[in-house]
């Protein structure tokens, strides 16, 4: 048990710290890469100069320039996952008899969110060229506080429409920009928003629909096995009843696979699950990643005369509509519509 307690706290900090290289990847200046930046300032103490150079090649690589490394990643992920469940889980499922519908639903939602993250990575996000420039400026309105109007982005040497922003990692100005992702190697933007969020909902439908096969699987087992009403003798020879703690302990025994994979897609679907229900509110609200993380600079609506206008959140017309904006992008012409 103490093996497996030292397991389970290393795959939780290993999902943990991947977390939160999917939160920071996409800000230089994020606590993540200050940090980084702070430990390399101490191991190049040590460290020879040349592996140095390795290592910061191999880090500005890998989050500061487009790569399929992450998305490579997760197909790998999914491959070793679903390998398992097919593998074991559903042939110990089909065995026991479960209905087929459950036994064929992660592969369904598989299929879906496999067809959302290629939409995803190769949708045009929303890149701002001269040709679309003029008409994506009057889209949105300035608000006066986050977003000014007459900016001139330096590198593209355009004037940013609002809820804009220049991708460090594309090198290009993305029009109602939310974050750069690494895991499908593409910036969210107006254009494939609506993908990224299915794509978040089926991962963390796929991950649910495992962790409930797997669970229901194992139960069964249990169940079946009338291991509750057993007994056991420990090294000293005195008999117990069997408890939550010794049953975890021989399930792993029994089915390392099976509870290594339960383990991974529980947390997995805590993980996604948050973020999904993150992903939700911003939607609801009307709200970029970009302009969530701005406005924690800013005050409430209220603010002293002799301080700047705090941020108000004006592209907000209700959940509905705010709904039907992510999945039909406005364009100028349906703005004029409704003024």
């Amino acid at each position: 048990m103490d093996f497996l307690t030292l397991f389970l706290a290393y795959l939780c900090f290993v999902l943990a710290v991947t977390a939160l290289l999917c939160l920071c990847s996409g800000r230089e200046e994020s606590f993540l890469m200050r940090s980084v930046h702070r430990a390399n300032q101490v191991l190049s103490l040590v460290v020879p100069n040349q592996l140095q150079r390795v290592t910061h090649r191999a880090l500005h690589s890998l989050f500061h320039t487009r790569s399929c490394w992450f998305v490579t990643l997760q197909l790998a992920l999914q491959a070793a996952v679903f390998g398992e469940y097919t593998w074991e889980v559903f042939m110990y499922c089909w065995e026991q008899q479960f209905h087929l519908l459950l036994l064929l639903l992660p592969y369904l939602l598989l299929a879906g969110n496999v067809c959302c993250l290629l939409l995803c990575s190769w949708a045009d996000p929303g890149v701002i060229t001269k040709s679309n420039q003029a008409a994506l400026v009057k889209v949105y309105a300035y608000d006066g506080v986050m977003f000014q109007r007459g900016t001139v982005c330096p590198t593209c040497c355009l004037e940013k429409p609002a809820r804009s922003k220049h991708c460090r990692v594309c090198g290009t100005c993305v029009h109602r920009f939310d974050h750069h992702c690494v895991w499908v190697n593409n910036c969210i933007g107006a254009c494939n928003a609506r993908y990224f969020l299915l794509l978040l909902l089926s991962l963390t439908a796929t991950a649910t629909a495992l962790s409930a096969t797997t669970a229901a699987l194992l139960t069964h087992l249990v169940l079946l096995s009338d291991m509750l009403h057993s007994t056991y003798l420990d090294a000293q020879g005195h008999e117990h009843p069997v408890g939550l703690l010794f049953l975890v302990q021989h399930l792993f025994l029994t089915f390392p696979r099976i509870v290594f994979m339960l383990g991974f897609v529980i947390l997995l679907t805590l993980i996604l699950g948050g973020y999904s229900c993150f992903s939700l509110y911003l939607a609801f609200t009307n709200q970029t990643t970009n302009e969530w993380c701005k406005s924690r600079k800013f005050g409430g609506s209220q603010h002293l005369p002799s301080q700047p206008p705090s941020y108000r959140n004006i592209y907000s017309k209700g959940i509905w509509r705010n709904l039907k904006e992510i999945f039909k992008p406005p364009t100028l012409l349906e703005r004029k519509k409704r003024t």
